[in-house]
Protein backbone atom coordinates (compact mmCIF):
# COMPACT_ATOMS: atom_id res chain seq x y z
CA UNK A 1 0.00 0.00 0.00
CA UNK A 2 1.40 3.39 -0.83
CA UNK A 3 1.26 6.11 1.82
CA UNK A 4 -1.66 8.07 2.66
CA UNK A 5 -1.21 11.66 1.86
CA UNK A 6 -2.19 14.87 4.24
CA UNK A 7 -5.50 14.83 2.34
CA UNK A 8 -6.18 11.54 2.24
CA UNK A 9 -6.46 11.67 6.16
CA UNK A 10 -10.06 12.48 8.10
CA UNK A 11 -10.25 14.34 11.13
CA UNK A 12 -12.18 10.93 13.31
CA UNK A 13 -10.71 8.22 11.66
CA UNK A 14 -9.32 5.03 13.17
CA UNK A 15 -6.17 2.18 11.68
CA UNK A 16 -6.03 -0.57 13.91
CA UNK A 17 -2.14 -2.53 13.82
CA UNK A 18 -1.68 -5.76 13.79
CA UNK A 19 -0.81 -7.24 16.95
CA UNK A 20 2.75 -8.35 17.99
CA UNK A 21 4.04 -10.26 21.20
CA UNK A 22 6.80 -8.99 23.14
CA UNK A 23 9.50 -11.47 24.07
CA UNK A 24 12.54 -11.84 26.43
CA UNK A 25 14.90 -11.46 23.53
CA UNK A 26 13.35 -8.37 22.61
CA UNK A 27 13.49 -6.67 26.35
CA UNK A 28 17.35 -7.75 26.51
CA UNK A 29 17.87 -6.62 22.77
CA UNK A 30 16.61 -3.25 24.05
CA UNK A 31 18.54 -2.83 27.04
CA UNK A 32 21.88 -3.71 25.06
CA UNK A 33 20.76 -1.00 22.99
CA UNK A 34 20.25 1.49 25.41
CA UNK A 35 21.87 0.77 28.05
CA UNK A 36 18.47 0.11 30.07
CA UNK A 37 19.46 -2.98 32.30
CA UNK A 38 17.55 -1.91 35.07
CA UNK A 39 16.58 -5.25 37.01
CA UNK A 40 13.07 -4.77 37.03
CA UNK A 41 13.04 -5.03 33.41
CA UNK A 42 16.27 -8.09 33.46
CA UNK A 43 16.60 -10.12 36.34
CA UNK A 44 14.04 -12.54 37.19
CA UNK A 45 14.92 -13.37 40.71
CA UNK A 46 14.90 -9.32 41.75
CA UNK A 47 11.33 -8.74 39.74
CA UNK A 48 10.03 -11.34 41.87
CA UNK A 49 10.26 -9.36 44.51
CA UNK A 50 8.47 -6.03 42.83
CA UNK A 51 5.02 -5.35 42.94
CA UNK A 52 5.25 -6.74 38.75
CA UNK A 53 6.26 -10.15 40.95
CA UNK A 54 7.98 -11.20 37.05
CA UNK A 55 9.99 -8.59 34.62
CA UNK A 56 8.39 -6.02 32.45
CA UNK A 57 9.30 -4.89 29.60
CA UNK A 58 10.59 -1.35 29.04
CA UNK A 59 8.55 1.21 28.60
CA UNK A 60 10.36 2.82 25.61
CA UNK A 61 10.75 -0.74 23.85
CA UNK A 62 7.15 -0.66 23.86
CA UNK A 63 6.38 2.67 22.27
CA UNK A 64 9.39 1.75 19.69
CA UNK A 65 7.09 -1.19 18.57
CA UNK A 66 4.21 0.47 18.28
CA UNK A 67 5.99 3.28 15.92
CA UNK A 68 7.23 0.12 14.02
CA UNK A 69 3.58 -1.08 14.17
CA UNK A 70 1.73 2.19 12.50
CA UNK A 71 4.92 1.81 9.91
CA UNK A 72 3.54 -1.39 9.02
CA UNK A 73 0.21 -0.29 8.18
CA UNK A 74 1.50 1.30 5.14
CA UNK A 75 -0.20 4.25 5.53
CA UNK A 76 2.85 6.71 6.27
CA UNK A 77 4.70 4.79 3.59
CA UNK A 78 7.08 7.73 2.20
CA UNK A 79 4.82 10.08 2.88
CA UNK A 80 5.73 11.10 6.23
CA UNK A 81 8.18 14.18 6.65
CA UNK A 82 8.59 14.18 10.15
CA UNK A 83 7.96 12.71 13.58
CA UNK A 84 7.12 16.43 15.24
CA UNK A 85 6.42 14.91 18.84
CA UNK A 86 4.61 13.40 21.18
CA UNK A 87 2.90 12.89 24.54
CA UNK A 88 3.22 9.83 26.13
CA UNK A 89 1.74 7.81 29.03
CA UNK A 90 2.73 4.17 30.62
CA UNK A 91 -0.95 2.60 32.41
CA UNK A 92 -0.28 -0.59 32.83
CA UNK A 93 2.96 -3.29 32.49
CA UNK A 94 3.55 -5.14 29.38
CA UNK A 95 4.98 -8.54 30.69
CA UNK A 96 6.80 -10.86 28.51
CA UNK A 97 4.73 -13.09 26.02
CA UNK A 98 1.73 -10.35 26.10
CA UNK A 99 1.00 -9.59 23.07
CA UNK A 100 0.27 -5.81 21.93
CA UNK A 101 -1.59 -3.50 19.01
CA UNK A 102 -2.23 0.18 18.83
CA UNK A 103 -5.55 1.76 17.49
CA UNK A 104 -4.39 5.25 15.49
CA UNK A 105 -7.36 7.90 15.62
CA UNK A 106 -6.71 11.14 13.46
CA UNK A 107 -8.09 13.29 16.15
CA UNK A 108 -7.19 16.84 14.33
CA UNK A 109 -5.32 17.98 10.94
CA UNK A 110 -3.52 21.73 10.42
CA UNK A 111 -2.56 23.09 7.48
CA UNK A 112 0.88 24.87 7.40
CA UNK A 113 1.93 27.70 5.76
CA UNK A 114 4.07 25.69 3.19
CA UNK A 115 1.62 24.20 0.76
CA UNK A 116 3.67 20.85 0.44
CA UNK A 117 2.49 19.67 3.73
CA UNK A 118 0.11 19.39 6.97
CA UNK A 119 0.36 18.19 10.21
CA UNK A 120 -1.85 15.44 11.96
CA UNK A 121 -2.43 15.08 15.51
CA UNK A 122 -3.16 11.31 16.37
CA UNK A 123 -4.07 9.83 19.34
CA UNK A 124 -2.44 6.52 20.16
CA UNK A 125 -3.95 3.73 21.91
CA UNK A 126 -1.65 0.94 23.07
CA UNK A 127 -3.72 -2.37 24.26
CA UNK A 128 -2.57 -6.16 25.65
CA UNK A 129 -4.01 -9.56 24.45
CA UNK A 130 -6.78 -8.74 27.36
CA UNK A 131 -7.79 -5.99 26.06
CA UNK A 132 -6.34 -3.34 28.51
CA UNK A 133 -4.80 -0.25 28.17
CA UNK A 134 -1.05 -0.41 28.46
CA UNK A 135 0.33 2.69 26.77
CA UNK A 136 -1.65 5.74 25.34
CA UNK A 137 -0.69 9.36 23.90
CA UNK A 138 -0.45 11.75 21.25
CA UNK A 139 1.85 11.50 17.86
CA UNK A 140 2.56 14.42 15.87
CA UNK A 141 3.12 13.87 12.17
CA UNK A 142 3.99 16.32 9.59
CA UNK A 143 2.84 14.32 6.45
CA UNK A 144 3.57 15.70 2.42
CA UNK A 145 0.64 17.20 0.56
CA UNK A 146 -0.48 15.20 -2.81
CA UNK A 147 -0.93 18.94 -4.40
CA UNK A 148 2.79 19.89 -3.97
CA UNK A 149 3.49 16.46 -5.30
CA UNK A 150 1.67 16.52 -8.92
CA UNK A 151 2.94 20.51 -9.16
CA UNK A 152 6.69 19.26 -8.63
CA UNK A 153 5.92 16.10 -11.18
Amino acid sequence: MAGLYFEDFEEGTFYDTVPRTITEADVMAFAGTSGDFNRLHTDRTFAAETAFKEPIAHGLLVLSVVTGLKQRLGIFEGTVIAFLGLTWNFKAPVFFGDTIWARIHIEKMKETSKPDRGITYQKVEVFNQDGTLVQDGEHVLMMKRRNADQAEG
